[in-house]
């Protein structure tokens, strides 16, 4: 069965919504650059109405540890979603928070998947995602895609999910083609960047299990 991440959430019927269409994980973006930012405090109100059986993820872009340490306190986070980081700050950061560590490659040709090879033993999971353009504000949540194909007969390092432009039209054959068992999905379930969409929320979700 392939469970999913709804990311990027920062209100409560959104966030209520992804629980109640049967999300796995919840994701929380700590970058002030990302229209998904949510400040300490709101991730605290959001996480307060997070069930036991829901992971709550935060998502952050080469952070300081004065900032993991803030976002982890405030909504008791279970995964920290790493995103441009190296192999040895991942590992510190394991070491000092000890809690599950997601590492985002992005990918657009079949030589940067060799990136994943690198967090072998420092990393819990990787998150496939598609690169996005050089000098882009943003590291992902812009609705691109790279090809699936590029996945074919890759050995994988590490348990994976599979980021990048999905969607509720696309997210089963990409399920398919993949064979993905954990999905990421941010700007596939929004009307405008940074606002999530409660319908398009619940049509992922079912599609992922269809």
């Amino acid at each position: 069965m392939t469970t999913a991440k709804i990311c990027g959430l920062s209100t409560t019927a959104t966030l209520d919504a992804a629980i109640r269409h049967g999300a796995s994980h919840v994701g929380f973006v700590f970058f002030p650059a990302s229209p998904r930012h949510v400040t300490f405090a709101k991730a605290a109100e959001l996480a307060a109405n997070v069930p036991g059986h829901v992971a709550k993820v935060g998502v952050f872009v080469d952070p300081e540890d004065e900032m993991l340490e803030q976002a982890v306190a405030s909504a008791a986070l279970d995964v920290l979603q790493l995103h441009k980081v190296t192999p040895a700050r991942t590992a510190a950061i394991r070491a000092k928070f000890g809690i599950e560590i997601w590492v985002a490659v992005a990918v657009r040709t079949r030589g940067d998947l060799d990136v994943a090879q690198g967090f072998a033993g420092v990393a819990d999971r990787i998150l496939y995602d598609a690169k996005t353009p050089e000098g882009a504000a943003l590291p992902g949540g812009m609705g691109l895609r790279f090809d699936w194909e590029l996945l074919r007969g890759f050995r994988h390092p590490l348990p994976w999910a599979l980021s990048g432009g999905l969607d509720p039209v696309n997210v089963a054959e990409a399920i398919r083609r993949t064979g993905a068992d954990l999905v990421d999905v941010s700007s596939g379930v929004e009307s405008e960047p940074g606002i999530k969409d409660e319908a398009k929320i619940a049509a992922f979700l079912r599609a992922t299990t269809t």
